[in-house]
């Protein structure tokens, strides 16, 4: 729940700093179940989130393994924000092209270094991430969001391709410079071809009129992003999509996937992202299933056309 640059961490869920003593934080912890506890008018999320931190720094014990894996009153070591490492793994592998989250990561230490005015040694320390302004986080998140959905989405077998980081732009000489103009990931396998956005709002998110809803999406909407690229991307290469999936972390979904129904003719679908490889197994309901010798020439027209960033 606290693991994503976006989220509160435990202490500040709980409003006291990471080096308030054991007594102080018992206190403000009693006093934010209080406050939040939903027979009082408070909000059940929140209350859920207290509790949760409650479980993480309540003890001794609990509270060192939190700091030291949040890299607090840590610089030298960091086990946080990192590229996720190589392991060693047999199956067969869909066949893959990009890099997810690169882009992103890319576009966060250049902007960081920015901001901070200097060359930084580090971008992924601790104290720089919880400092850095909000956009800058949210670069972080949604590139650790990218690699997630990869790395989910790679144990689905040779049966499906994968793209990641699909320019969306029609000149080729066009630099990328804004998230909207580019596609995280495009899946193909028997169940059909989808476009996937991969995110990360930082809470619990809610749905109207077919659009993700929630405090920190501002102005965005993500369904209609996602539904432009997709768009994009088909006239490029020729090709017609079978759905559109928006991938969330797991705690930021009170059920495991929420259609959406069919928008501009494509059904749509927010899904926790560990439950996007049994989904793109199964298909989306009503999603157009394909096969045979359009699977290989769809794979085929992707690949030709596909720039990555």
């Amino acid at each position: 729940m606290f693991d994503s640059p976006l989220s509160a961490s435990a202490y500040e869920v709980l409003g006291v700093a990471s080096t308030t003593d054991d007594d102080e934080l018992r206190r403000a912890y009693r006093l934010r179940l209080r406050q939040t506890h939903p027979d009082t008018g408070g909000d059940a999320a929140v209350f859920i989130r207290v509790q949760r931190a409650w479980e993480l720094v309540g003890t001794p014990e609990g509270r060192a393994a939190y700091d030291r894996s949040h890299g607090i009153g840590i610089e030298t070591e960091w086990g946080g924000w990192r590229a996720p490492s190589a392991r060693t793994d047999t199956r067969p592998r869909p066949k893959t092209y990009g890099e997810p989250g690169a882009w992103r990561r890319a576009r966060y230490v250049a902007l960081l270094q920015d901001w901070a005015g200097e060359e930084i040694a580090d971008p992924y320390a601790p104290s720089l991430v919880r400092a850095a302004p909000r956009e800058l986080k949210r670069l972080l998140a949604d590139a650790l969001a990218e690699e997630g959905t990869a790395a989910a989405a790679s144990g689905l077998g040779m049966g499906f391709t994968l793209w990641h980081g699909i320019a969306v732009a029609a000149s080729a000489e066009k630099e990328v410079t804004d998230a909207a103009e580019r596609l995280d990931h495009v899946i193909l396998g028997p169940s059909g071809l989808y476009g996937v956005m991969s995110a990360d709002f930082g809470g619990t998110v809610g749905f109207r009129r077919g659009e993700i809803t929630g405090p920190s999406l501002g102005h965005r909407a993500p369904v209609t992003t996602l539904l432009s690229q997709i768009n994009a991307v088909a006239r490029a290469a020729r090709v017609r999509f079978s759905g559109a999936i928006v991938a969330l972390p797991d705690d930021d979904l009170s059920q495991a996937a929420t259609p959406l129904g069919s928008i501009r003719g494509l059904p749509v679908v927010v899904i926790r992202r560990s439950a996007l490889p049994g989904l793109l197994r199964r298909g989306l309901p009503g999603a157009r299933v394909i096969g045979g010798n359009e699977l290989f020439d769809i794979r085929t027209r992707l690949t030709q056309t596909s720039r990555f960033v």
